[in-house]
């Protein structure tokens, strides 16, 4: 049995593991009923032709409602209730009779063809033994001393260990066709192994892959710099490490002006970002700042070429760029019907289109809407979830790129941009988003002894700005009485001390102020 996550970022781990199964448990919450991620992933095991176990789980809980669990069913999925089985995990009801069930109505496996193959479903990494692949064996046979390859790369290896789960790792002599178990090749570097890629034997290979392999490709980047400059190579080691087992998770040394020397790092999604900087806050004891999530934006210059941008910093001069098109989504909002009204707004406010709205059960209903990736990736599923009072659920798939007018806001202290603060906005939110954090820098930088100029701009032009005062000696303390010139005198020369000091005077901008802005600065919107 294979535990898959439910979250939309990891849908294509979900579909290598289905299809290295014959059967399907699917889990409701009977609290929570029939979820948008649901409906995606009963669509993807019906497209692979697996056999679908519906279970209604936490029955003993006082809020469980599973009358409206059936009916959602039904009317949703299209899965008569007759199917249906009563569990709770908590304490064991039902359980016995799942087992059962699974015996009578999962087929069993069938060999697929001649030669052999098995698909990868997962991996791991074993500091001992290397690579360690979860396979499935559609076709033939694989014993430890054979030849393997890799169908995507052509990398070829010898098995030293074959085995299966019962539950933990036991090796054997062979995996013949319909088993789920582990082959450890003689393979040391993760990223030569990749999920979903077919195994083959060298000496007979398969004449073609199994169906279903693609590259996983980052759809999120964003900056991770330590706090601490001396944490840098520690930061580095702990990445490395993580990288290990999550071969989705990609990263790149990169430096910049103002946070110094981190990591441009690609996620899948923005759930599995937050799982790796949770994960580097936690297991390895890491004090970091992660820097605004953003896109992969696709910029035309007017020469005809095209680049690719996931970093703002890197943005071409705007003369010379002709659109710039940002990936776009299609999201499944699924929400009790009261609440239809104030989550189209909210789908407006994040410059989505309402495309079609579909009824479910007379008390729920499906919206189908266009967004920007870009705008759902900090608050939209926090105030989906505030809106509808938790009963709110989305899911998502990628929808192409589209033009729009997107601008490069930049922050600019003393006159002098800070890369760390810029982002790629549309243009008619530059102006609300550059007051915010001009704002917060303000409540955040200490005062100098000459004042400070904090600034958003667009290109050349200043589209917000606020001031913060310099700290001011009184000069004139020690006049008691006398000309009003020697007064005048000493203010001149203040005046003169601190223009000198403001063109030569470097701001200093602390850690605190890195993190007010870079955690949570998505307020304008």
């Amino acid at each position: 049995m294979i535990d898959t996550p439910g979250h939309v970022d990891f849908t294509y781990e979900v579909s290598r593991a289905l299809g290295a199964c014959e059967g399907a448990l699917l889990l409701i919450d009977a609290t929570q009923g029939v979820q948008a991620q649901t409906v995606a992933n009963v669509s993807l095991a019906f497209k692979l032709n697996l056999k679908v176990i519906p279970l209604i789980n936490k029955i003993d809980l006082p809020a469980s409602d599973v009358n409206l669990c059936f009916e959602q069913m039904e009317e949703i999925l299209a899965i008569p209730r007759e199917e249906a089985m009563l569990v709770s995990g908590k304490t064991g009801a039902g359980v016995p009779e799942l087992l059962e069930a699974i015996v009578k109505r999962v087929p069993p496996p069938v060999d697929r063809g001649d030669n052999a193959s098995a698909l990868i479903f997962d991996s791991t990494y074993d500091a001992y033994r290397g690579v360690v692949v979860y396979v499935r064996v559609m076709s033939g046979s694989f014993s430890r001393g054979d030849r393997m390859k890799l169908f995507s790369t052509g990398l070829e290896s010898e098995i030293k260990e074959v085995g299966f789960f019962s539950p933990e790792m036991r090796a054997c002599e062979e995996l013949t066709a319909g088993s789920v178990g582990y082959l450890i090749p003689n393979i040391k570097s993760p990223s030569d192994t990749r999920i979903g890629d077919t195994v083959t034997l060298a000496k007979a290979p398969c004449s073609e892959p199994l169906p279903g392999f693609r590259e996983v490709r980052p759809m999120v980047f964003s900056g991770i710099y330590p706090i601490d400059s001396a944490d840098y190579d520690q930061l580095k080691f702990s990445m490395s490490k993580l990288q290990l087992n999550d071969a989705a998770f990609f990263y790149q040394a990169e430096s910049s002006a103002a946070l110094g020397f981190g990591f441009r790092c690609g996620f899948l999604g923005l759930l599995h970002m937050e799982i790796i900087q949770e994960r580097l806050r936690r297991e390895y004891d890491m004090d970091i700042i992660a820097t605004y999530p953003s896109v992969v934006y696709h910029v035309y210059m007017k020469d005809g070429t095209m680049v690719e941008i996931d970093n703002p910093v890197y943005l071409p001069d705007p003369s010379g760029i002709d659109r710039i098109e940002e990936p776009l989504i299609q999201a499944k909002l699924m929400l009790p019907n009261p609440y239809i009204g104030d989550v189209m707004n909210l789908v407006m406010s994040k410059r989505g289109i309402c495309t079609r709205t579909d009824s479910v059960d007379g008390n729920h209903v499906i919206i189908t809407a266009e967004l920007p990736m870009h705008e759902i990736l900090i608050d939209f599923h926090d105030k989906l979830k505030s809106i509808t009072r938790g009963y709110g659920s989305m899911d998502y798939e990628p929808a192409g790129y589209r033009a729009d007018k997107l601008v490069r806001l930049d922050i600019l202290v003393n006159g002098e941009p800070v890369d760390a603060f810029a982002s790629i906005v549309h243009v008619d939110m530059a102006y609300g988003r550059g007051h915010l954090l001009a704002e917060r820098l303000k409540n955040v930088i200490p005062a100098q002894q000459f004042q400070i100029a904090i600034q958003a701009a667009i290109g050349g032009k200043i589209v917000a700005r606020e001031t913060i005062r310099q700290l001011r000696k009184n000069v004139l303390a020690k006049c008691y009485g006398g000309d009003i010139s020697r007064k005048r005198k000493l203010l001149e020369k203040q005046k003169e001390g601190k223009k000198r000091m403001k063109m030569i005077g470097a701001v200093n901008i602390p850690q605190e102020a890195f993190v007010a802005v870079l955690r949570n600065n998505d307020d304008s919107k």
